[in-house]
């Protein structure tokens, strides 16, 4: 994704990986075949869906937002050193993410706000960094936004997932340090972390699932983190992910951010949209689909 600009206020996207994932009949469950491969062939090709193995192609990667006043950091990803057997990729990683942070000119020193738009594991992995044998909040300066009903949720639900419970483990090793540290700030709809940039609550994909919105004279942009996993949920805002809390109410949401963004100037940054990433939502006769060229 090349660097967006919204006067003197730029967006842009440091990547922990990417490429082919799901395919479609597996993280959309209702999806159906015929309708996903038309949309292939009119609009999906080739940014999205991988040629060979015909998987999905996807993204993990945080947004970095400048404005004049502040450095935000939007999801955090995986994170190294993490214990999740659950998803081996994902397992006792060691990447150079914050080696590739500091080189677009991002230190964890200057990091003001960080910004998760939900508490799943892949969204909140770099919140902390291992460091002598602890846990410690990786970004040792910043105000880290959690939403309050989505923290709620976490902290008191019973996480079985696999033999490895790694919803508990992200927490704990992921969330609870934070607060420990006295960095966590629990949000609701309507914070204002500055005049043009705001939270907005979008729950369905978990209970507190949260948009943010970067709303200025000089242009717009709504992170809609996992409310959308694929470009392809644009065009069938009822496909959820098998990852949702409350299908019937991320369907809900998701629809209406399609519709209230579709033929404006919004610009769309969601959490797992694959390179160019970045686009516009538009008509396309009963449905929609991405405009990419946002020049």
């Amino acid at each position: 994704m090349k660097t967006l600009h919204f006067g003197e206020t730029t967006v842009s996207r440091c990547v922990e990986s990417e490429g082919p994932s799901f395919f479609p009949g597996f993280i959309f469950p209702d999806c159906d075949p015929d309708a996903f491969e038309a949309e292939r062939r009119d609009w999906l090709d080739p940014h999205f869906v991988d040629a060979d193995s015909g998987r999905l192609l996807m993204s993990l990667h945080s947004y970095i937002i400048k404005t004049p006043q502040h450095t935000i950091l939007v999801d955090t990803c995986v994170g190294n050193h993490k214990h999740r057997p659950d998803t081996k990729p994902w397992h006792m990683k060691d990447g150079p993410f914050l080696e590739d942070m500091v080189a677009m000119g991002v230190t964890p020193e200057s990091v003001d706000f960080v910004m998760c738009t939900h508490l799943h594991v892949d969204h909140i992995g770099w919140n902390t960094k291992l460091e002598d044998g602890r846990w410690v909040p990786t970004f040792p300066n910043a105000k880290y936004l959690f939403h309050e009903d989505e923290y709620a949720h976490w902290k008191t639900a019973e996480m079985p997932e696999g033999s490895g419970n790694t919803r508990r483990e992200a927490y704990d090793d992921s969330v609870l340090p934070v607060v420990e540290a006295g960095q966590a700030v629990m949000v609701s709809d309507g914070h204002q972390l500055e005049d043009s940039v705001y939270v907005e609550s979008s729950p369905g994909h978990t209970p507190g699932h949260a948009f943010l919105h970067l709303d200025s004279p000089d242009g717009r942009a709504v992170f809609t983190g996992d409310c959308m996993h694929h470009p392809v949920q644009v065009a069938y805002p009822e496909w959820n992910s098998r990852y949702c809390f409350d299908p019937p109410k991320s369907a809900a949401t998701r629809r209406e951010i399609v519709e209230r963004c579709a033929d404006t100037d919004t610009v769309v940054l969601a959490a797992h949209f694959a390179d160019p990433v970045a686009a516009r939502i538009v008509s396309n006769g009963t449905r929609w689909k991405l405009d990419l060229d946002i020049g």
